[in-house]
C-alpha cells in the first residue's frame, strides 16, 4: 500500500480514505493543518488506486477482493503494520465514507471515532438477496432515457470509455472534476422525494445520464476554460498521470461490488446495528452526493448512536476538502475535540 504521511507518528492517529476517481493525494490540503494540530496523519492509495499493488485490474479478476468488507480489512492490516493499535478518527469521503463507516461499525476497538464526507452511510442492507430494481427499466422509458452511473460504472465498457475517450484522459477528468465541484454554477441540490425514474432524472447527467452517453462524453461539454483556483494544473496531472497508468478498473470494481449485490449476505448480517462511536458528516453546500439515493441523510442520523451532527460548507461541491481545505479542516478539528 503507497502512503502519505504527516506529523509526529508518536501522536494519535487519523486514517484519511479516499473516493473515486482520486487517490490518497485528494487529501493534501488537510493533511499538514492536521498534524500541526497534533495528529499523525495517513492516507493510503486504497485497493485498486494509484501505486498500491497486488490487485486485480482485469475486469473477470477477483471481485470479491474489492467488497467492503475486505476494504475494511485492509485497513485494519495496514495500521497492524505500522504498529497502530487504534486511531483517534477513520475519515473517508465519497466512496472511503462507506469504507470509514464500516471501519466504525465492525472495529469499534480500532477506530475510535467516523468522519463521512459527501456520501451518507444508511447503514447495512436489510436483505441478504435484494430483488431487482425496477427503476433502471423506468429510466430507460423516460421521454428523454436516461441510466444510473453507478450501473453504467458496472459496465465492462466504462473504463475503456473514460481511459480511452477522444478528448484525453487528462481532459476527461478536468471536466469531471469541474462539474461536480461548485465552479459549475448549476449544482444546487436538494432532497428528492423518492427513489423513481422521474425524481432521479432531476439529478444532474453525470449522476443520471443519457442511456447513450458515456461519461467522457457527458461531461466533456462542461471543460473549464481554465484550471479552477483549487485545483491547479500540476496538481491536476498528479491524477491523470496516476490513472494513465492504471486505468479505472479497480475502482470500479468497487461500484460492481455494490451493484451485483453479490455481497449483500455478509453485509445483512449486520443489519440494524449502530454506529457507536462518535460520528459527524461533512459535505458541499453545492454537493449531489448526499442526496443521490433520497432518504439516506435521515437514514444515517439514525445509524450514528453518538450523532456529532451534519456540516454543509459553502463554496464547495463534491470535493470538499479540496475545494475548501481550511474549512474542513476546522470541522474536523471541532470533531475531534469533541468525540
Amino acid at each position: 500500500m503507497h502512503l502519505l504521511e504527516a506529523g509526529d507518528e508518536n501522536r494519535p492517529a487519523l486514517l484519511l480514505l479516499h473516493g473515486f476517481p482520486e487517490l490518497a493525494y485528494s487529501w493534501r490540503k488537510v493533511m499538514v493543518p492536521l498534524a500541526d494540530a497534533g495528529y499523525r496523519v495517513i492516507a493510503p492509495d486504497q485497493r485498486g488506486y494509484g501505486r498500491t499493488t497486488g490487485w486485480d485490474a482485469a475486469y473477470d479478476g477477483d471481485l470479491a477482493s474489492f467488497r467492503l468488507t475486505n476494504l475494511v480489512r485492509d485497513a485494519v492490516q495496514l495500521l497492524k503494520i505500522l504498529g497502530i493499535n487504534s486511531v483517534a478518527s477513520v475519515i473517508g469521503h465519497d466512496f472511503g465514507s462507506p469504507v470509514a463507516a464500516w471501519c466504525a461499525l465492525l472495529h469499534p476497538e480500532i477506530f475510535k471515532s467516523v468522519a463521512l464526507m459527501s456520501a451518507p452511510f444508511a447503514g447495512a442492507p436489510s436483505t441478504a438477496i435484494a430483488p431487482p430494481d425496477p427503476v433502471h427499466a423506468a429510466l430507460a422509458a423516460l421521454p428523454r432515457p436516461r441510466k444510473h452511473y453507478q450501473w453504467y460504472y458496472s459496465t465492462r465498457a466504462a473504463d475503456a470509455d473514460m481511459r480511452n475517450c477522444a478528448q484525453g484522459l487528462h481532459a476527461f477528468l478536468r471536466a469531471y472534476y469541474h462539474v461536480k465541484s461548485a465552479d459549475w454554477a448549476e449544482n444546487r441540490p436538494y432532497e428528492l422525494a423518492s427513489w423513481s425514474a422521474g425524481e432521479l432524472a432531476k439529478m444532474p447527467t453525470y449522476y443520471i445520464m443519457d442511456i447513450d452517453q458515456t461519461m467522457a462524453q457527458t461531461v466533456a461539454p462542461y471543460q473549464p476554460d481554465s484550471p479552477c483556483a483549487w485545483l491547479s494544473e500540476p496538481e491536476m496531472r498528479v491524477y491523470s498521470a496516476e490513472y494513465e497508468c492504471t486505468g479505472f478498473q479497480g475502482g470500479l470494481q468497487w461500484y460492481r461490488c455494490g451493484t451485483s449485490g453479490r455481497f449483500n449476505g455478509e453485509l445483512a448480517a449486520h443489519a440494524g446495528r449502530a454506529i457507536k462511536v462518535p460520528a459527524c458528516f461533512i459535505a458541499g453546500a453545492s454537493d449531489w452526493g448526499p442526496y443521490q439515493r433520497p432518504g439516506a441523510l435521515a437514514a444515517m442520523q439514525r445509524v450514528f448512536a453518538l450523532d456529532r451532527g451534519c456540516h454543509f460548507v459553502p463554496g464547495a461541491g463534491h470535493w470538499v476538502q479540496q475545494e475548501q481545505p481550511a474549512e474542513v479542516t476546522r470541522r474536523l478539528l471541532e470533531f475531534l475535540q469533541r468525540a
